[in-house]
Formats: structure tokens, C-alpha cells, sequence
């Protein structure tokens, strides 16, 4: 894959497990400048492949690892890489987002995306160095954590590795680089089906940027903006996400009890003050960034990475747990395990209300916690009944035992832990996101509906609009190797200086009633023309370091392309609008008893979301929005041949 851009490595290769060979797969200049990189470019592989339902966990699944285009040019943040697939947990297109060094260094090995096929006859890790691939016995690596894993193969490598939990097939199992996860949908155990434990990769080359000069300058003046920002300047370095607890519970927002309420009245010991106060050690960040917002904590002696806001919610409140210094621990335990925290904790949460209810006795309970570490090894080894059914996930557990009313998922993905009846845009979000209930594939539109903004968290006016257009910007940023974090200093300063100035108000009041302009420029993004360098940098960025014309209107055309795509190889899976929906206790039950706007309005949400999407009333991508994104044209093109290589070596 030559290519006359600048910042790709300039090849995509085609890993066939079954057989050992390596070949380059066919991945153009027009496939780059439509899709860019990271998902969205994994979305266009995959579609050559997904023709229709296939078995996640079968030797036909494939496994796409794509680097970004701003990955290694040391813009801020920019280390974000991602893993595609279909998911063993919905059965739909999963993608995963990570932070490490791995991305980074794929690009420096020569190597854009990994197109990983079939199934090894035993279990081997791949070792890539500068582009040529070795495939190596992994069989002293069985059943390690993530970190023994990744020391045991040693080396200067990047590793991109899987726990117990996906060698024993747990449906949202992830893969680990460094301490960050690939976590959400189960790549891990697409990994495991694979036996397939690790990729090492180094790389010694430098993919050079078509205008380093101009870069210079935008990175410069990016990371000021950063890192004099509201949000990623102060409250993310000083509290990491774990900002966020506080509001959540004045808001509303904070789920509990499995979802049955939003507040907790013991919050305060599962906030971002409790763990910076008693448990912090330090702060950092992934390669290149200024925001700095990872916790690093001691557990057992060792000084590990500390949780994220979701599992402090949701193995704190969600659980009727106050005990963080429990959280921290069962963090460290499932990233050893290497398991999705998200999924573990919502399942967890549904199986102490099936037995509340009387309908599995499983031995789990709320507020009880003394299992929870058993529990969690039990599930990683599927060792024991508990274990082995909790390992398949809530939406499972559910078809075998009911309770589908309060099994808190959309698609068979947990939610994560924004209580969505103190937010209808985020309920919306949640159950038309592609990957399932993801609250960033969502659109994320919680941020302005209470935990940032303060629009009016209830109405629907203008919130399948803003949903849209966060997640084409979201989908975007990621696919350009930026943590979404960068996305926050998208809002001006005075919003989160001065919340309570007229100005502030009015902004905030006005939001929600923009939507017919938010329409139109959603619907045709390449009216926005533009540039607001100094509130989204990455446009720029991405002009300096590929040489693409990239604007706003540009940027978030991306986004939608890959959206829609997406919703298109999903609709081939079997997806309609039956399946964008939330459980019944998000949408017929009052979180505040006597206020009927405290549950989220599904069916009018949903109707204006497809019509400011370009779907049908099934759900479905209309034939004329196909065309404008450049995507009608890709059914008839089918799995493309690759040409193999010869830089594969044998064990």
C-alpha cells in the first residue's frame, strides 16, 4: 500500500493464523482519505469480510488492529489506537479504543493496520519487528495476568496481550497494552478463540508528516490550550475522571442499586476527592499527552493504574458498595485478569437483583463484598457454575433466568454508569450506539446535559441533533488517534469559569432549541468549511501531518461515514430498529416517583434520531445517504485478495 500521504506507515497486513502466511492487504489512498484510520478504516476492512451473521468466536471472525494517522507525530493525546472485530458479547461490530505505546509503535514498525484472519492450530503470540512478523510458541504464557504476560515476553516491544479471561472465552473479555485496555465487546476472547495470547511489535521507523513545521506550531499551541482548559487542565489532572462522581450524584446521574435509582447516599466515599485525599500516589498520562488524568495507586505493594469514573460507580453506588479502597483493588484484579470492568460490574449488579429476587440464587448480594475477588477469578477461569454463567454476560443471564426489565444492556453490552432517566439524550445515545450500550459511541451527550453544560437534562428538543453530531466529532477524533479528552477544551473557556453568568445561562438554555441549525449541518456537513483551530485543533493537525484538506465539515463527514458504516455492516448482521431500545426500567419507570420526566421518552428520541441520521423508520441507512457519504458502492466490492509476502518467519 504505497501512499502519497503523509504520517501512514504505507502498509496493511493480512495475518492468516491458520496457514502462517503474510501478506500485504489492499488498502488505497482513497480508502485513507475517506476513512481515515483507527475504526473508521477497520470498519471499510471489515465490511469486505461481514456478509452477513457469523459466529464471534469462530475461525471465520477477523481481527483488525489499525494504528492512526497522528499516531507517533507527538501531537497531544495522539497514542489512541484500536481493535475491531465481532463481538462474542452482541454479536454486532465491536470496536475497542486504547491508550500504551502500541499504536505508536505499529506505526513505527511500518505498519498501518493488522488484518488478523482464521485460527492458529496452537497457541503462539506474534512478534513483529519493522514489518516482518514471527510466529512464536505462547504455550508458557498460558493462563498468565496481563502484566506477567507482558514481562515474560520482555524485550522493548509494545504488547498488545490477553489474560485469563480471554483465553477461556469470557464474553467481554479485553485485551491489555501496557496498562490500558482495549475493553469493551470482548476482543480478548476473539483473541482467545484464535489462540492468539499476544502481538509484540517494535519498530525503528519514522513515518514523516507532510508539513513538520506547520505541526510544530498547532502542537505548541494546542497543548497550551490544554493545559490551561477548565476540564483537561485542572479537573482532569487534579481528580481524573473521577471528577465526575460528584456531579453525577447532585444530577441525578449516578447509577445505583443496578439502576434503580440515580443517587447514592453514601457517594461520598466513591468520589475523585476520596482517592486523591487517601489513595494517590501520583498522576500521568499516555505517551504525549499534557492532560495527564491516569491514577496510579498501591495495591498489594505494587503501584498500579487506579480506576475510572465507571467502575467507581458502578462497582461503588451500583452495587451499594462504599468501600473504595475494595474498588481499587478489584480494578487492579480484572485488568490482571484481563476482563472488561464495565460488562463485569453491570453483570454482577443484575445477578444480585435476580437473587434479591428470588430468581438465581447465585450467592452474590448488594452491599456484600467479601466474594466479590472469588467471584471475579471464578468468572476469568469459568471454574464453577457462578463463574461460568456470569461469564456470558448479563443479557444471557437474563434469557435463562428473566428479569429482561431490569437487565440494564442495549444489544447485550452493559451500560456504563450514567444513569440515563437524569439524562434522555444520553438514554437515546445509549440505545442507538452501534457497538451497544457505550456511553462514547453514544455520542456522549451527558457532558452537556449536567456534567459539564447544563442544558435542560429532560426535554428531547434538539437532542438527537446534538447526539448526531457528537458522535460524527467523537468518531472522527478517534479515528485520528486523539483521546476524546481533547474534544472537551471544544468549549469555551467562560462555560466552566463563569457557569452561573448570563452569558452561561443563555448558552445553555439556547442549546437544546438549535437543533433545526444543528440539522442542516449534520446533514450536509460540507457546508461548515471551516476551521475553529483554536477550539478544535485537530483539523489542522491532520492537514499538517497527511496533507488531506481537512475541515470542520470535513472532520465530522468522516465521523458520519464511519457511523453509518457501521449501522450498515450491523443491518447485514441483523440489526433494526427493534434492537435500539433500553430495558423497560429506563423507560416506563420513574426514577423520581410523581415525575414523569424522570424516565427516558425511547420512541419520540428515536424517531427524530433516525430522521436527523438519514435512516428509515426500520433503522435502516437509506440508499441516498449511502451515496452521499461515498458508501453504496462498497457491497458490491467484496473480500478483495491479498497478495502474500515473504517477510513471515516460522517459529
Amino acid at each position: 500500500m504505497a501512499t502519497s500521504y503523509g504520517a501512514y506507515a504505507g502498509k496493511v497486513l493480512k495475518i492468516d493464523l491458520t496457514t502462517q502466511k503474510v501478506g500485504e492487504y489492499p488498502v488505497n489512498d482513497g480508502d485513507l482519505k475517506l476513512f481515515l484510520g483507527g475504526k473508521i478504516l477497520a470498519a471499510r476492512i471489515l465490511n469486505d469480510f461481514i456478509k452477513g451473521p457469523l459466529d464471534p468466536l469462530g475461525e471465520e471472525n477477523v481481527l483488525v488492529v489499525s494504528s492512526c494517522p497522528l499516531n507517533a507525530t507527538g501531537c497531544p493525546s495522539s497514542s489512541r489506537f484500536n481493535v475491531s472485530s465481532v463481538s462474542p458479547l452482541t454479536g454486532l461490530l465491536t470496536s475497542s479504543n486504547c491508550g500504551g505505546s502500541f499504536g505508536c509503535t505499529l506505526k513505527r514498525a511500518g505498519i498501518d493496520a493488522l488484518v488478523i484472519t482464521g485460527k492458529s492450530p496452537s497457541f503462539v503470540y506474534l512478534d513483529i519487528a519493522n514489518g516482518a512478523v514471527t510466529f512464536k510458541d505462547a504455550e508458557f504464557l498460558r493462563g498468565k495476568t496481563t502484566t506477567d504476560t507482558q514481562t515474560e515476553i520482555g524485550g522493548k516491544s509494545s504488547k498488545l496481550v490477553i489474560g485469563p479471561a480471554g483465553e477461556n472465552l469470557v464474553r467481554y473479555a479485553c485485551a491489555v497494552s501496557d496498562e490500558r485496555a482495549a475493553g469493551r465487546g470482548g476482543i480478548g476472547a476473539v483473541m482467545g478463540s484464535k489462540n492468539l495470547k499476544a502481538i509484540a511489535v517494535t519498530g525503528t521507523l519514522n513515518p514523516a508528516v507532510r508539513d513538520p513545521e506547520a505541526l510544530n506550531r498547532i502542537k505548541k499551541k494546542w497543548t497550551k490550550r490544554l493545559k490551561t482548559h477548565p476540564l483537561t487542565g485542572e479537573q482532569l489532572p487534579r481528580l481524573g475522571t473521577a471528577a465526575l462522581i460528584a456531579s453525577m450524584q447532585q444530577k441525578r446521574l449516578l447509577a445505583t442499586k443496578n439502576f434503580s435509582d440515580g443517587r447514592y447516599e453514601k457517594y461520598a466515599s466513591i468520589t475523585g476527592e476520596e482517592m486523591a485525599e487517601k489513595f494517590l500516589v501520583r498522576n500521568k498520562g499516555c505517551i504525549s499527552c499534557p492532560i495527564r488524568c491516569a491514577r496510579v495507586v498501591e495495591v498489594e505493594g505494587k503501584l498500579v493504574k487506579g480506576p475510572e469514573v465507571e467502575i467507581m460507580g458502578l462497582m461503588g453506588a451500583n452495587i451499594l458498595n462504599d468501600d473504595l479502597g475494595q474498588i481499587i483493588k478489584w480494578n487492579y484484579e480484572m485488568d490482571e485478569l484481563g476482563m472488561d470492568t464495565i460488562s463485569a460490574s453491570g453483570t454482577i449488579a443484575f445477578a444480585m437483583e435476580l437473587n434479591e429476587k428470588g430468581l438465581w440464587k447465585c450467592g452474590l448480594e448488594f452491599g456484600k463484598t467479601d466474594n466479590i475477588s472469588e467471584i471475579l477469578k471464578e468468572i476469568a477461569f469459568r471454574s464453577g457454575e457462578t463463574g461460568n454463567k456470569l461469564a456470558e454476560g448479563a443479557k444471557r443471564l437474563s434469557e435463562e433466568f428473566g428479569g429482561e426489565e431490569f437487565c440494564i444492556q442495549v444489544k447485550g453490552m452493559e451500560l456504563s454508569a450514567y444513569e440515563p432517566r437524569g439524562a434522555v439524550g444520553q438514554g437515546l445515545g445509549y440505545s442507538v450506539a452501534n457497538r451497544g450500550g457505550c456511553h462514547l459511541n453514544a455520542g456522549y451527550e451527558v457532558v452537556v446535559e449536567g456534567l459539564g453544560l447544563t442544558i435542560d437534562p429532560y426535554t428531547v428538543h434538539g437532542k438527537a441533533e446534538i447526539a448526531v453530531m457528537f458522535q460524527n466529532l467523537m468518531e472522527a477524533v478517534s479515528a485520528g488517534g486523539n483521546c476524546l479528552f481533547t474534544t472537551y477544551a471544544f468549549f469555551p473557556f467562560f462555560l466552566f469559569k463563569r457557569p452561573n453568568s448570563l452569558l452561561s445561562k443563555t448558552v445553555n438554555k439556547l442549546l437544546p432549541y438549535l437543533g433545526g441549525p444543528l440539522h442542516i449541518i449534520n446533514k450536509y456537513p460540507h457546508l461548515a468549511h471551516i476551521h475553529l483551530t483554536s477550539m478544535l485543533p485537530h483539523t489542522k493537525a491532520l492537514q499538517a501531518a497527511t496533507g488531506m484538506k481537512i475541515t470542520m465539515g470535513g472532520l465530522m463527514r468522516i465521523g458520519a461515514r464511519g457511523f453509518n458504516l457501521e449501522r450498515m455492516i450491523n443491518s447485514r448482521i441483523g440489526i433494526s430498529a427493534k434492537d435500539d431500545k433500553l430495558p423497560k426500567r429506563l423507560t416506563d419507570c420513574e426514577q423520581v416517583p410523581g415525575d414523569p420526566r424522570t424516565k427516558v421518552p425511547q420512541a419520540k428520541l428515536k424517531k427524530n434520531f433516525y430522521f436527523a441520521r438519514g435512516w428509515d423508520e426500520n433503522g435502516m441507512v437509506k440508499p441516498k445517504t449511502a451515496k452521499y457519504y461515498g458508501l453504496n458502492a462498497l457491497d458490491d466490492i467484496g473480500q478483495r485478495p491479498a497478495p502474500e509476502a515473504a517477510n513471515v518467519k516460522g517459529r
